[in-house]
Parts: structure tokens; C-alpha cells; sequence
């Protein structure tokens, strides 16, 4: 007999998107996120009340607390998740969790409270982020002044708290930015599949299109233009490269007020409070682990044993084919990271069940760490709409770094939660082969992978991955950011161009053939 005690059960889920309120009326990251907890409260049948048998709330970690880029001018909050308590009269809850940031923390917060439901540590919690970087921006250009910030008592638990996830390499060849990684990677991608430049551009955009006619039928979406192939692989003035090869169309989409909240509590408590049977979703499999931290260190940059292993452990665990499953959805902030989970799952990009619910990053919208939220949040809805059926919601964070997968259905299951083992999972993945980059390469080389990054008006510089011709080693590198090299990079293949590296001024400069 199982102890209904100690049986996870999503039972209520929330969203909100806002795509038209004026600046001074547009609502902080806090409000956005009282909004959708009490939606998830109202769609559990239980209604707010339930906030009062909280026992922990995690707040997903805000851009504003991520990247310097994104601090906001209208305050901070010094603990999210207890100025929610105090909003929700969650006076029980003491369990206040901000986790790093990552694409993958909302599923492995999710993994984390089914955990503490099944070990007797919680019995009712709260999951939920919101991003309003629309809402900042306008607000910042009609020379507003908004008050967004809150002090606390005492900071929230941060768990490992934030690890960066760029060497120091990478940062200084102003390669610290996921513009800059995923088109490096996107390029590596391509490599391996052969294409030349511009195949590749039309592939990611034939696999964009299928997500933007996805989010044009989608309510909660920020761009439901639904956009064609040629709308999204082509350059324009309102579609500029960001890190060629990926146009604007090709990343998410972060400026925009979006929240997502999941509540999970044990079956006991969803008797007590009189829950349906048909609202209660289980997560049924899960995983999490990490391919090596820095990108440039990694020997195969097309590929993600994180993803597999994960895919394959959440599966096994949940006792299911791949070919079981009838909902899917793949973060999505570029191109390369669909490309490269669908070949780790052993998928076509153009499955027949689509490779998204809500329309992905770029169109649904992508709410800094919080996107996987909505996600799961979606993943519900399927799920009981056809209920016995299954659902698999991947999870990315970092630069296809770290990696969480969940199994959901509305079937109920027969054996106590356990998570698969991540160590188990991590020591296969830290066993793989870690390169050692040359600090001071100098002499013939080649590209082995590269980008370029634009500003608003054009190509600023290009960044690359090479590869020394006498050892073999890998380095990092600039090209000259006059404007013919960063043109030749943009119209000529260059993986594999020859070249010569040295360092100047502590940076390391590639120099290629058809710069003479």
C-alpha cells in the first residue's frame, strides 16, 4: 500500500502573458507572479486558500539576477520567494528556495519538491518565475520610475547558488554571451551534418517555422505572426543577424511579460482539499546532469550526453519508449539546441508530433530562466486532455550545458517517486575526453568552428574555435574586425579555412588565407 502521504501530484498550473499593457501599467515580476500562482490556485479547484497549507515556495532565478545586463533600474527584490509568501499569506511556507539560473532549474525545482513530498520533508509547494523586460524597457524609454524592489529579512536559500559558465578564454574573446556560443555551436552542428552555410540557414529555418505556426495558435504566445521559412531565414531591418548564422527569428525572444506557476502537493493533501482526479498530473520520470562545463573545452561540440543519458534514465524510469510518448517539447532558445536533442533522442526535427506545445522560445516567448515553466505548465494541459497519455518536456540551461528531462501523465503511478541517480548519470558524462585549450597558440592553423556577432548596425566581431596544425590543439581566437574579413566569414565557407594565430595584446588573433 502506497503512503498517499508521500505521493507527489501536480495538481494546478498558471500562466500569464501580457503583450499590450501601457508602461505604467504593466505589472513587476512580483504582481506577475501572484497572478499566475493564483491561476494555478483556481485551476487546481481548490482556489487560494490552498496558499495558506504552502510549506515551500521557489521562485526561478530572474535575469535581473543572472546577467548584468539585465539588472533592473526599478529595484531588486532581496528575496523573492518570501515577498511572494507575504503576497500569497503563505505564512507556513519556510522552505524559500532562489536557484541558480538555467533553462533546466524549473524542472529540476519540480524534481526537487517531488522529492521532499517523497521523502516527508513537504507536503504542498509552489513553483513559479515571471520575467516583465518588456514592461522595464518601455517603461525605461518613457522616462518612468517604477518601484519593483522589496528588502527582506533574510536572504532565500540559493541552494549551490550561481557557478559562471564561461572560462576565462572564452570571456575575454567576447565570447561571454549565449548569441555567441550557440552560433558556434550551430556551426559545429552544421559541419557534422555537412551542410554548407546557407543549407543550414534554411534547415533552421524550416525547423522555426514549425514553432511559430505552433505559437500563432497559441493565446499565451508573444509573436503569433506565424512566420514563415523565408520570413525567418532572410535578413531584413526587422530581422538583423544577432550571431550569424542566426537571425533575430532564431532566438528567443527575451523582452516580454510572461509568468508560469506549477503547484505540486502530496495526494493527502490533494484528498483533503477535495482535488479532481482529472486535474492531477505525476511526474512519472526525471533527470538532470551536465555535459563539461565551458564549451571550448568540450571535444564534440555537435553533441549532448547530457541530453541522451538524461532522456534515456527519465524513460527507463518511467518504464517508456520514446515512441510512447505523444506530447514533446525541446527548449528551443537557438536552433543548434533542438538540432542537437533531437539527434541525441534519435528523432527527425520534423517529427510527425511537432517539437513543441507552446511555439518555443523564439515565438511563445522566452522568459529568462523561466520558459520551462510554461513548458510543464503546457505539458499539463496535453496531458489531461488525453488522459493516460504521456508527455516529455526537455530542459536546457547554460549553453547546451545542463540538462533536465520529465515524464508526465495523468496515469497514476504504482511505485514510490524516486529520482534517477544523477551521480550515476554524471560520472559516465564526466569520464568523456576534456580538451585542454592551447593558452598561447601561435603559428598555421585552422577554423574548426565560428561566428560573427552583430550590433544593430552590422558585424562587429567574429569569434572562432581553431585548431593548431603542428599538435592538434584547440584554441580561441578573434579575426580582425575590419569589415572585409567579417564579410568574407559571412559569405565564404570558412570551417576549415587555413590561417595563422598569434597573440596580440594578451588576445589571440587568427589571421586567415583569404584576408591577403
Amino acid at each position: 500500500m502506497q503512503d498517499k502521504s508521500r505521493i507527489p501530484v501536480i495538481v494546478g498550473v498558471g500562466q500569464v502573458t501580457d503583450t499590450t499593457s501601457a508602461p505604467a501599467l504593466g505589472r513587476s515580476p512580483l504582481q506577475l507572479m501572484r497572478e499566475a500562482a493564483a491561476i494555478a490556485a483556481l485551476d487546481s479547484g481548490a482556489g487560494e486558500a490552498l496558499f495558506s497549507r504552502l510549506d515551500s515556495i521557489t521562485v526561478i532565478r530572474l535575469f535581473a539576477d543572472t546577467m548584468t545586463r539585465f539588472i533592473s533600474p526599478f529595484g531588486r527584490l532581496v528575496n523573492p520567494p518570501w515577498s511572494l509568501a507575504q503576497k500569497l499569506g503563505a505564512t507556513q511556507a519556510t522552505d524559500l528556495v532562489y536557484p541558480p539560473h538555467g533553462g533546466d532549474s524549473p524542472q529540476v525545482m519540480l524534481a526537487r519538491a517531488c522529492e521532499r513530498i517523497a521523502s516527508g520533508h513537504s507536503q504542498c509547494a509552489l513553483i513559479v518565475g515571471a520575467e516583465a523586460l518588456r514592461t522595464e524597457l518601455a517603461a525605461k524609454r518613457a522616462g518612468l520610475e517604477l518601484q519593483w524592489g522589496e528588502d527582506a529579512p533574510s536572504p532565500p536559500n540559493e541552494l549551490d547558488g550561481p557557478k559562471i559558465m564561461y572560462s576565462l578564454a572564452e570571456e575575454q574573446h567576447g565570447m561571454r554571451s549565449a548569441i555567441a556560443m550557440y552560433a558556434l555551436i550551430g556551426q559545429a552542428v552544421r559541419r557534422a551534418a555537412k551542410q554548407t552555410v546557407d543549407q543550414y540557414r534554411q534547415s533552421s529555418a524550416e525547423l522555426f517555422a514549425s514553432f511559430a505556426s505552433v505559437a500563432k495558435d497559441n493565446p499565451l504566445a508573444t509573436r503569433r505572426e506565424g512566420y514563415g521559412v523565408e520570413a525567418i531565414r532572410a535578413e531584413s531591418a526587422e530581422n538583423r543577424f544577432i550571431g550569424f548564422p542566426y537571425t533575430k527569428l532564431m532566438t528567443a525572444n527575451a523582452f516580454i511579460d510572461q509568468s508560469a506557476a506549477v503547484l505540486v502537493m502530496s495526494e493527502q493533501r490533494a484528498d483533503e482539499l477535495g482535488i479532481s482526479q482529472a486535474k492531477r498530473v505525476y511526474l512519472h520520470g526525471t533527470a538532470a546532469a551536465h555535459d563539461h562545463w565551458y564549451v571550448s573545452e568540450r571535444a564534440h561540440l555537435e553533441r549532448s550526453s547530457a541530453m541522451r543519458l538524461t532522456a534515456e534514465y527519465a524513460l527507463a524510469q518511467a518504464h517508456k519508449r520514446l515512441d510512447e510518448v505523444a506530447f514533446i517539447d525541446i527548449y528551443s532558445c537557438f536552433p543548434s539546441a533542438v538540432q542537437i536533442a533531437c539527434r541525441e533522442l534519435g528523432i527527425s526535427l520534423d517529427d510527425p508530433r511537432g517539437l513543441t506545445i507552446t511555439g518555443g522560445l523564439p515565438f511563445f516567448g522566452g522568459p529568462g530562466n523561466n520558459y520551462v515553466s510554461h513548458a510543464i505548465a503546457e505539458m499539463v494541459h496535453k496531458v489531461r486532455s488525453q488522459p493516460g497519455s504521456y508527455g516529455l518536456v526537455m530542459a536546457n540551461g547554460g549553453l547546451v550545458t545542463k540538462e533536465a528531462v520529465g515524464l508526465y501523465s495523468t496515469q497514476r503511478p504504482t511505485v514510490d517517486f524516486v529520482s534517477s541517480d544523477s551521480a550515476v548519470i554524471q560520472d559516465q558524462i564526466d569520464r568523456e575526453t576534456l580538451l585542454t585549450l592551447a593558452t598561447q597558440p601561435n603559428g598555421e592553423a585552422t577554423i574548426e568552428t565560428y561566428a560573427v556577432l552583430h550590433g544593430k548596425k552590422g558585424p562587429e566581431r567574429g569569434v572562432l574555435f581553431g585548431r593548431l596544425l603542428n599538435t592538434g590543439e584547440r584554441f580561441v581566437a578573434n579575426t580582425p574586425s575590419d569589415a572585409a574579413t567579417l564579410s568574407n566569414l559571412q559569405t565564404h565557407e570558412s570551417i576549415g579555412l587555413s590561417g595563422t594565430v598569434s597573440q596580440v595584446e594578451g588576445l589571440n588573433i587568427f589571421i586567415s588565407r583569404f584576408a591577403n
